[in-house]
């Protein structure tokens, strides 16, 4: 009877579904086998299907063992393949297990631990009750996997000190997914919907669970560099060797202190090139490791990726420290960054400290310090209302601070969120408000969303809110149907409004808004969207006209995204009225399980306004990527970028090109050894390229922690 009333109360308090941590004086070896030391561990079983039929029974079944020992939590997945046998693809679609667990019983903040039958692995952060996924987190833990013609399994182990956690509370929630790569079929532990995602306030319980790992675990990140610059505008080269310093110290489970010194990102991608013809600035994202980690603390509530309808109060944008002067990165002398996830608290605060900026040897940008603060608090169980502060300073007369308040009310697929800031540069004050709602009126799922920035409202170096002095107000709403039978899995059909008012102007502008998006039973999906209206801008009335096609999915290792954009609107470029075509492609193929070539790709139109098109400019980046083993990658790319008169690709012109090199070896965890080349060239007076400059980098990075 005791037995019985305890499993009532661990289904009643934690869910529908529970999952027991046993303890083990034998700890299991990770190496693929699932050896006797696993017969006394429970097990989590019972998948549902998610994708391609709802709800529906597994067409394999998935066993997952739990077990824990003094510094470690172990997991073993046992997959049947009775069907088929699993397929190992390092470079394309292939089988794999995820592990996410809330270590926190924040129903809102989680991990996530991906493990692919060729061995390769992903971790991060899931956040906004895991509708958010920020792959910024590498974690120390460990994997290895067998495959068979009839299962495969997985084990994982995950060290306590490698990961935050809330002290003593017993239950963490916990959530197990696979992936059959031969139909496209994603199997959860506990049922997901396609309308919500895979929500954690819904997950399971991992109940049982007590870390013995005492001590404070401390990463030192020695890196090493030797860097070589030659500057062919300048006419100047540079042989530079030079050692950075990264320290992370876990002062608690639940709080975590990041410092570097003099970094180098010499190893960093550069920024694609765009062609931008709208009134606002791109946002670029930041790609610096140690911005990276956290980032999601220091930000403003959104919706998460791909929602456009909403844009956020960025009055921390990570991209104004160290930012781009003519090519060149200003120096960023110092990071420190501290951070607390607890049940109820998300804590955060960074500083940082950059360097001079000399041209021509005049100081162009001087010494400024940075910093921000962050808190948000957990309400109504997986909601959220937060508090932010940030700011940059040269002197006293020279500044730029903001002070922000949001939050964000969840409750199943659907989210409210309302934020505010003000904002102070140099003695000129603003204020801006934001609010967006998503999810369901009725049976009409929909997306709503106002905004109001005041004129005098400037973060600009801080932040990112460009547009400064707008108005404006979107509504969609429509039915969203989910098939369980036939071709078509889902299908959203709305229908709304969109309302602009920009800066300096008395004028609305005025969108309808009809869109359709069917997702299909293979994972291809679909988006067409149209608006048209009356719209004011740049002192000019005119009928605003505008179109937008996605398409995107998975055919037989063949990867495919191409999205449209054509519309009849202002060319701040040209500074005139016409049409304007912007296009995407993304497509790569795994010609073997270790190489995949692949094409990145833009293509602008734009004609003027007797509608002939003047020019074509084409942005073209042709890669392959060498998957050498799990943990060594070699990426080789070229980015090509043109210009076509009108429509003559007889005399088609070569504008820049940038080729580019990145090998990468994870030696160990969190250990990497990187070399890096990039060469730059762009067309001089006489129509041909010149060299501008070239880097090779050469970059080791060893964890040693304790």
């Amino acid at each position: 009877m005791a037995v019985l009333l305890l499993f009532l109360t661990i289904i009643t308090v934690h869910g529908e579904k529970a999952v027991e941590v046993r303890f083990t004086e034998i700890s299991p070896r990770i190496d693929g086998v699932i050896e006797e030391v696993w017969q006394q561990a429970d097990s989590a079983h019972g998948f549902v299907q998610h994708i391609p039929y709802e709800k529906a029974e597994p067409t394999e079944k998935t066993v997952v063992y739990v077990l824990e020992d003094r510094g470690n939590l172990y997991f073993a997945f046992r997959c049947n393949a009775q069907n088929h046998k699993p397929m190992v693809n390092a470079t394309g679609d292939e089988d794999y297990v995820v592990v996410k667990m809330d270590p926190f019983g924040s129903k809102t903040t989680g991990y996530y631990f991906y493990v692919f039958a060729s061995g390769i692995i992903w971790d991060g952060w899931l956040h906004d009750d895991g509708r958010t996924q920020d792959d910024s987190w590498e974690g120390v833990w460990y994997r290895a996997v067998k495959v068979y013609d009839d299962h495969f399994d997985v084990e994982i182990k995950i060290p306590f000190k490698s990961i935050r956690y809330k002290k003593r509370i017993g239950t963490w929630n916990v959530q197990f997914m696979r992936h059959i790569t031969f139909n496209q079929e994603d199997d959860y532990w506990t049922e997901v919907l396609q309308v919500e995602g895979d929500l954690i306030s819904k997950w399971g319980s991992l109940t049982g669970i007590n870390p013995h790992a005492t001590g404070y675990y401390f990463e030192l990140f020695p890196e090493a560099y030797v860097r070589y610059d030659r500057d062919d505008v300048r006419d100047t080269t540079e042989f530079k060797p030079r050692l950075s310093l990264n320290v992370k110290w876990d002062v608690t489970p639940q709080t975590a202190i990041n410092a570097t010194i003099y970094p180098d990102f010499a190893h960093i991608e550069s920024d694609p090139f765009t062609l931008n013809l709208d009134r606002y600035p791109t946002y670029l994202d930041e790609r610096r490791p140690f911005f990276l980690e956290g980032k999601d603390i220091f930000r403003m509530s959104d919706f998460g990726p791909g929602k456009r309808f909403f844009e956020p109060l960025n009055i921390f944008y990570s991209r104004r420290i160290g930012r781009s002067m003519d090519g060149d990165a200003i120096p960023i002398i110092t990071g420190l960054k501290l951070t607390n996830k607890s049940e109820v608290w998300n804590i955060g605060a960074l500083g940082s400290y950059t360097d001079k900026f000399r041209e021509e040897n005049q100081v162009t940008e001087p010494q400024r310090w940075f910093g921000v603060l962050r808190a948000k608090r957990r309400i109504f169980e997986n909601s959220d209302i937060g508090l932010m502060l940030s700011g940059t300073m040269v002197t006293r007369e020279n500044y730029n601070y903001a002070v922000g308040v949001d939050g964000v009310y969840r409750r199943g697929a659907s989210q409210l969120i309302i934020q505010g800031a003000v904002s102070d540069k140099n003695e000129k004050k603003g204020f801006a408000l934001s609010s967006g709602y998503l999810g369901f009126i009725g049976n009409l799922w929909t997306m709503s969303a106002f905004e109001v920035v005041h004129d005098s409202f400037d973060v600009s170096d801080i932040g990112f809110v460009p547009w400064v002095g707008r108005e404006k107000f979107t509504f969609y709403s429509g039915p969203y149907t989910t098939y369980s039978k036939g071709f078509v899995r889902t299908l959203y059909v709305a229908a709304g409004v969109k309302a602009v008012k920009e800066g300096g102007y008395d004028n609305w502008s005025k969108l309808g808004v009809l869109l359709l998006n069917p997702t299909f039973r293979n994972n291809w999906s679909t988006s067409l969207q149209f608006l048209v209206g009356p719209y004011y801008e740049a002192d000019t009335n005119y009928l605003r006209k505008e179109v937008l096609l996605s398409i995107g999915g998975n055919l037989f290792n063949h990867i495919l995204n191409l999205q449209c954009n054509y519309s009849y609107t202002y060319n701040y470029w040209r500074g005139y009225l016409g049409y304007r075509g912007y296009n995407t492609l993304f497509y790569n193929y795994s010609i073997i399980p270790q190489i995949n070539p692949g094409l990145r790709a833009n293509v602008w139109i734009e004609w003027d306004t007797l509608n002939t098109i003047v020019a074509v400019t084409p942005r073209l980046r042709p890669y392959i990527l060498f998957q050498v083993t799990a943990d060594i990658q070699l990426e080789v790319f070229s980015e090509v970028v043109m210009e076509v008169p009108g429509t003559d690709f007889r005399e088609t012109e070569l504008l820049s090109n940038r080729f580019g090199l990145l090998f990468a070896w994870r030696f160990l965890p969190k250990s990497w050894l990187y070399i890096a080349l990039n060469d730059y060239r762009e067309q001089d007076e006489q129509g041909s390229l010149q060299p501008q400059y070239r880097i090779g980098a050469v970059k080791a990075k060893y964890l040693v922690y304790f």
